[in-house]
């Protein structure tokens, strides 16, 4: 019975001193380093380094979103561009590759290829 007694009391002593702790914590101990050699900090510094580590993941998310976004951007605009550039590239060929534009060019470079005056015809079986 006395050891209950006794330890109930050491459990409520130990309860009113962390109580004590924690009312007497304030912003210039946390300024000049007293509150990280308090028992509760040190209790729980656990806590604290897996609040701090989820802490510098969420930062360095952040930051990676941002890198991934300007990324995607560049390329869309990449994209937009080499699109304006293959639809002109291919209405450049269009127009090269005519009949009549062919002909032209081959009386300029003075080459003996004659335009055929037939019809072409499919060949059957």
């Amino acid at each position: 019975m006395k050891t209950k007694n006794n330890l109930e009391n050491k459990e409520l002593a130990d309860l009113k001193k962390e109580r004590d702790e924690l009312e007497g914590f304030s912003f210039r101990d946390i300024i000049n380093g007293t509150a990280l050699t308090r028992g509760i900090i040190l209790k729980n510094i656990g806590l604290v380094f897996w609040l701090t580590f989820l802490g510098i993941v969420y930062i360095g998310n952040s930051y990676h979103a941002e890198k991934v976004a300007r990324q995607i951007n560049r390329l869309q605009r990449e994209v937009k561009d080499l699109r304006a550039e293959s639809i002109t590239t291919s209405a450049q060929l269009m127009y090269v590759s005519k009949q009549s534009v062919v002909m032209q060019r081959v009386r300029n470079s003075r080459l003996e290829v004659k335009e055929s005056v037939e019809p072409p015809y499919k060949i059957k079986k």
